[in-house]
């Protein structure tokens, strides 16, 4: 492998490691403020598994030789998506949580779409962000049904 494809393989599985921190920062906030119990450890479940997810994609670029990034992203939607959630979560309003969670879910389900395809990855580096694509996908399609049972039920508890 030569050198370019080793840093733009270590640039973008950074890029996936800020945008996940950011998916664990949001989930914990909102498990702190959300009203049900079991949305509460749905969040922290959520948040669990984002963490390892965040580690097995440091181990990477570790084992690329590169320096994994350990802070949010802070960036464009990323941040503004965190800020979206900050203010529901505030409200703490069940519905404006469960929708902002699903945003970002969805956010950052494009950005492990994105890495997958954009032909960065290879190898090694490609099974680590499948395998956590598959994490990011089961909590995008279990927040979706959250969403969506949400819709359907006319009472909140």
């Amino acid at each position: 492998m030569d050198n370019n494809s080793t840093s733009g393989g270590i640039s973008t599985l950074n890029t996936l490691i800020a945008t996940t921190i950011d998916s664990v920062t949001g989930y914990e906030d909102s498990a702190k403020n959300i009203e049900s119990e079991q949305f509460r450890t749905i969040f922290r479940q959520r948040a669990d598994e984002r963490q390892q997810v965040v580690e097995d994609l440091r181990n990477e670029v570790r084992r690329l030789g590169g320096d994994p990034d350990d802070s949010g992203s802070f960036l464009g939607k990323a941040h503004q998506r965190f800020e979206d959630l900050k203010a529901a979560v505030t409200g703490r309003d069940e519905k404006a949580i469960i929708n902002e969670v699903e945003r970002g879910e969805d956010y950052l389900k494009e950005k492990f779409e994105t890495a997958l395809n954009d032909g960065s990855l290879s190898g090694e580096s490609r099974q680590v962000v499948e395998r956590a694509y598959q994490s990011v996908r089961q909590g995008h399609d279990q927040i979706s049904q959250l969403k969506r049972g949400m819709q359907s039920s006319s009472t909140t508890a």
